[in-house]
């Protein structure tokens, strides 16, 4: 009897629903539309000016973090006080970071490495940027250092056998993903849950920014880099695809809060819609450009500022008044608290870099000081955030002193030629030179 009841229920239930409805009106919905739809249109000279402010910027953050990376900030201010220039590079060679032992001010380390390698896969794969051209080209890459210890030596020369060892070392990890890749997806899997550890780090980051210099839109550009992120776990290929977009956005304003807001507009892939958590990077970037901003707008109290204060005492060469070293102190330990197991976690590094482009305001070298002397792994972060300013103000606009030394240490020493690298994507971009 209960069964022949629910069933009777049923019946007018669904009988009821599928009447026709009386009213006809249906609601409007917002139609989802890019962030910016079209597409990037630069003469030649203007986006050679660009992706060469891009290319030096992020060396110039490289160079400016080389000497201190991993450093927590009260060391960098016990050996330096307030960094606001180049530094040598007094550490000994490891294949992230200088291939040789004490670099005079200038060197760079992987982050520029990786800048290269991208543009010479452009060259390589202009029709075709795609995951599986990319995982060929690092495999590629690696088949070539591993040949090169094969090749002759000058007899008793170990530095030179050491520099070959040093590029495999280098490239190996990588490449074991990669390998892996162009198996099956088992094993592509395994090999990328065990990639640095199986730690969440900030791989993409070091190379997908250079997407930003080639897409069309901010859409595009988190299109390519997310592919691109091969070696990312989690929302670590969101952010991987962000600074894409970001790098791009800056390719056509100079206004930082619409670069800052690529993170709350630029959403492909629906990462906003997640249950229970939503997007992360979002929170992330939100959060910290609401600390800073509550920072700038305190009323610094007389006991905050005297001059012999231990909490906030203002390190040597600060270049600001004493108001603004208290504030930046207090972001800083927003940040402290934090800060993740390791110093390369991608929400860390995307963390530092939100807040620094906030705090900066826009201005290059101010946003590059203050990552550099906030420490951890301070030359990524400087050279991420290094390329979206770069690309936003231009190389004419950089400062003159240290980009020249930047192009001449580079292409001196380190043997990347970044003014040819510019010019070697505009050729790819217009199929020709620059004029």
């Amino acid at each position: 009897m209960r069964i022949l009841s629910f069933v009777g229920v049923l019946i007018v239930f669904f009988g009821t629903a599928c009447k026709r409805p009386k009213s006809k009106v249906d609601l409007p919905s917002p139609k989802k539309i890019a962030y910016a739809s079209d597409s990037l249109q630069l003469s030649k000279a203007a986006y050679y000016d660009k992706v060469l402010g891009a290319l030096v910027g992020s060396a110039i953050g490289d160079a400016m973090g080389a000497s201190t990376e991993m450093w927590h900030r009260k060391q960098i201010q016990l050996k330096y006080g307030y960094i606001t220039g180049l530094t040598p590079a007094v550490r000994p060679q490891s294949p992230e970071g200088t291939w040789d032992h004490n670099l005079i001010a200038g060197a760079t380390t992987d982050d520029t490495r990786w800048k290269y390698l991208m543009v010479k896969y452009f060259s390589e794969n202009q029709e075709a940027l795609n995951a599986q051209n990319f995982a060929q080209f690092i495999s590629d890459h690696y088949q070539t250092v591993i040949k090169s210890l094969a090749e002759p030596v000058v007899l008793n020369d170990t530095g030179e056998l050491d520099t070959r060892i040093e590029k495999i070392e280098w490239i190996k990890e990588w490449a074991r993903v990669t390998l892996a890749y162009q198996k099956s997806h088992t094993a592509y899997q395994q090999a990328l849950n065990r990639f640095y550890g199986g730690e969440m780090s900030c791989a993409g980051q070091l190379y997908t920014p250079m997407f930003g210099l080639l897409a069309p839109t901010p859409d595009a550009a988190y299109a390519m880099g997310y592919e691109h992120a091969l070696f990312d776990l989690g929302y670590a290929k969101d952010i991987s695809g962000l600074v894409a977009a970001m790098t791009q956005m800056a390719m056509r304003t100079t206004n930082i809060d619409s670069i800052l807001n690529t993170a709350t507009f630029v959403d492909p892939n629906g990462y906003q819609d997640s249950r229970l958590v939503g997007r992360i990077p979002f929170s992330i970037a939100d959060a910290s450009i609401k600390s800073v901003l509550s920072v700038r707008d305190m009323v610094l109290v007389d006991s905050l500022l005297a001059k012999d204060s231990l909490v906030f005492k203002m390190p040597e060469k600060y270049p600001e008044r004493y108001q603004e070293w208290v504030r930046q102190e207090m972001v800083n330990q927003f940040l402290e608290k934090d800060k993740r197991a390791i110093a390369f976690h991608a929400g860390e590094i995307w963390q530092i870099l939100i807040t620094a482009l906030q705090f900066g305001e826009g201005d290059f070298q101010k946003t590059m000081q203050f990552i550099v002397n906030y420490g951890r792994d301070n030359d990524t972060v400087a050279a991420i955030a290094g390329m979206i300013l770069g690309a936003k103000e231009g190389y004419a606009k950089l400062p003159t002193e240290i980009k020249q030394e930047i192009l001449k240490v580079n292409k001196e020493l380190l043997g990347i030629d970044l003014e040819g690298l510019a010019t070697e994507m505009v050729a790819n971009r217009y199929q020709g030179v620059i004029q």
